[in-house]
Formats: structure tokens, C-alpha cells, sequence
């Protein structure tokens, strides 16, 4: 249950969300954060800032003894959810990051199918997720999506989700140690071309090498993974992965196992439906102990986040600091991957983004 939300700006905006999103009554209405922080019958902080304000907003919630759940990406890089995750091993406090998309049941449906063996060996996956927009009449350099002191550009807004898809195939396919929880990261190569307006990235494209364990490579009695797999992760905010809903293109993933493939529906944010194609080869016939089959889901009302939510609760009420679904190690293997991109490519959020430092003035703390 909602109650309380705060507003940076004032009271009134909080007051206005509360209304519009139909919380009881008596929830309350903060226009600072650091009230917000202070009352005793918050529980959970939901953070749902501009990327560029996570970690300043996060560690407030956490310093002041509250459960977190952050808006993807969890921070700007990786130092900053480390100091995080620690923060909150520290103070006893749960945490996850918001990727809404692991919790659908379509996507547990999927893990399930691929985790079972039927699709055979998972070698390659395919992740797009895409807009087409007017760059510079829409967005200009103040919006959110380009604008450099918030965060923006394609990568860390929409790539996240290209990403998700990546890791949550073969990333839980790569598990090496006794206790399955240590996985090998994968290589990447990435290429960004950056928007002129601001210096944001306007498209991404990762290829990403999953790498198999090979004799030696692992410590005795390791399980061992799936093999070389590789996986092509794309963004973009010029062209889209469905250009035309009356003519939609090829669905946005693509997960390819030895036995046939997985096509996932558009938007991969929120797909409802997914589709198994079983493999076949001309000299040995019929491969795969599947058929053809379009499998949906129904995403109630709200959009699918409360199965998100559903998760926070189960966590925080069986006193568990991090989520088997959205892990502490998994946001940071993802955001390792997003530090790798920028890395190569040279792109940069000025300092105080960047920064580990806490607090900092012009956060609305």
C-alpha cells in the first residue's frame, strides 16, 4: 500500500500524484525527500528519479534505514551500486533494482522452457529496443532521453532492456561455481554514435562473448555452462525495432538454442506474447520435441509492475536483503557491461554524475 510520496519541488506535486494514481486518503504528501526518509510508516522508498539522481537518492533511503527499490539503471556506473549494495549489507536493508521485466510470467515461462533442455543449447541471443524519433524537434537538448546532466542517451534508458534480455538467457546459462552463483563475465565490443545536440549516445550496438568453460578455466567440480554463446544487444532513438504497428518487423528478441528458436513479441519491455519455433534439418528431419506454438499472457491492470512489487514484499518479509530474480551481482554484471560500452566509446557524465561522493548539492536532498 501507498503512503507517502514526495516531490523535490513541492508538496502540491505530491499531493497531485498520490490523486492521480488513487492512494487512500490518508497518505501523505512530502515536499522534500529527506521528510520523506523520516517517516516512520514508510517501509519501502520506490526511486523512481532521473538515472542521473539514483545513487544520491538511493543512499538517502538507505541511510535512513528504509528498503529500496531503484529505477533501472540502478546508478550512472558501477562503483556507485557497489557502494550501494554494501550500504545496504551494512545497514540490513533490502534492495533491488526496478527491471519490471523480470517478474512477468511470460519471461519465468521462457527461463523455465530454456532451462529445461528443449530448446537444446542456447548459443545466440538477439535483443533490440528501439524508437523512432524526431531527435532534435522532440527532445531538443532539455529532455531527459539526451539530456547529459540527467543521465540520457539510448545505452542506460532503453539498452537496459536489450540487456535484461542477454543476461537473462545466458547469463543463468554461464554458472560455474559449486554454489551457482559465480559466473564468468562476457567480452564486449560495442560501437556508439553519439547525438550531436548534447554528446548523449543516440545508438548502441553490443556484441557480447559469453564465454564456455574449457578445461582448466574453472576450479575442480565447477558446474560447467552451455558453452561459447554470443549475444547481440541494440538501441537506438532514431529508428525502431517496429517502425510501423500495422506492419510490425521481426520481434525484437531472439534467443537461439540448437533445437529451434525463441521469438519474443514487441515492446521487450513488456512483450505479451512469445512464439517456439522448433529446429529442423533437411538431412535428419525433425530435431526439436516441440511444435509451432504462440504462447500469451494477459498483463493486468497496472501494468505489470505489482508483480514487481509482490517480489519486494516476499523478500522484505522473509528478511532477505536481495532478490534471487534481481540480484545484487547480476545489476552490477549488467552495469559492468554499460561502464565497458562507455568506456570504449569515450562517453562521459559530467563528474558529480559520475561521483561516489555523498551528499552533493542539486540533488533535492
Amino acid at each position: 500500500m501507498v503512503t507517502a510520496a514526495a516531490s523535490s519541488s513541492s508538496s502540491s506535486r505530491a499531493s497531485e500524484f498520490l490523486k492521480d494514481v488513487g492512494t487512500p486518503a490518508a497518505a501523505k504528501a512530502y515536499g522534500s525527500y529527506a521528510e520523506l526518509v523520516q517517516d516512520p510508516d514508510v517501509d519501502i522508498i520506490y526511486i523512481a528519479t532521473p538515472h542521473s539522481h539514483h545513487y544520491q537518492h538511493a543512499r538517502l533511503a538507505l541511510e535512513s534505514g528504509k528498503h529500496v527499490l531503484v529505477e533501472k539503471p540502478i546508478t550512472v556506473n558501477v562503483s556507485q551500486a557497489q557502494v550501494l549494495c554494501d550500504l545496504a549489507m551494512k545497514n540490513n536493508r533490502f534492495l533491488m533494482e526496478a527491471v519490471w521485466t523480470r517478474f512477468f510470467p511470460l519471461t519465468r515461462s521462457i527461463q523455465d522452457f530454456v532451462r529445461s533442455g528443449r530448446l537444446g543449447t542456447v548459443k545466440r541471443v538477439y535483443a533490440d529496443l528501439s524508437f523512432w524519433n524526431d531527435v532534435e524537434a522532440e527532445f531538443r537538448t532539455e529532455h531527459r532521453m539526451v539530456n547529459m546532466q540527467l543521465a540520457g542517451g539510448a545505452l542506460l534508458d532503453l539498452g537496459i532492456y536489450s540487456l535484461t534480455w542477454v543476461f537473462l538467457i545466458l547469463y543463468h546459462l554461464q554458472q560455474y561455481s559449486k554454489e551457482g552463483k559465480t559466473t564468468l563475465a562476457p567480452d564486449v565490443k560495442a560501437a556508439l554514435s553519439k547525438y550531436g545536440g548534447t554528446g548523449c549516445d543516440e545508438m548502441t550496438s553490443i556484441v557480447l562473448d559469453f564465454p564456455g568453460a574449457h578445461v582448466g578455466s574453472v576450479s575442480p567440480g565447477a558446474k560447467k555452462g552451455n558453452g561459447d554463446a554470443h549475444a547481440i544487444a541494440l538501441t537506438n532513438i532514431r529508428v525502431s525495432n517496429t517502425p510501423n504497428e500495422t506492419h510490425p518487423s521481426a520481434d525484437p528478441v531472439r534467443i537461439q538454442g540448437t533445437l529451434g528458436d525463441i521469438t519474443v513479441s514487441a515492446p521487450s519491455y513488456r512483450p505479451t506474447s512469445y512464439m517456439l519455433i522448433p529446429a529442423q534439418n533437411a538431412n535428419r528431419g525433425k530435431l526439436a520435441d516441440f511444435e509451432f506454438e504462440t504462447k500469451k499472457f494477459d498483463i493486468p491492470a497496472g501494468h505489470g509492475m505489482f508483480w514487481e512489487a509482490d517480489e519486494c514484499a516476499r523478500c522484505i518479509r522473509d528478511g532477505k536483503l536481495e532478490s534471487d530474480v534481481m540480484s545484487w551481482a547480476e545489476s552490477l554484471a549488467v552495469m559492468r557491461v554499460m561502464d565497458e560500452v562507455r568506456l570504449q566509446e569515450g562517453l562521459d557524465y559530467p563528474e558529480t554524475i559520475e561521483s561516489c561522493e555523498y551528499p552533493l548539492d542539486g540533488f533535492g536532498l
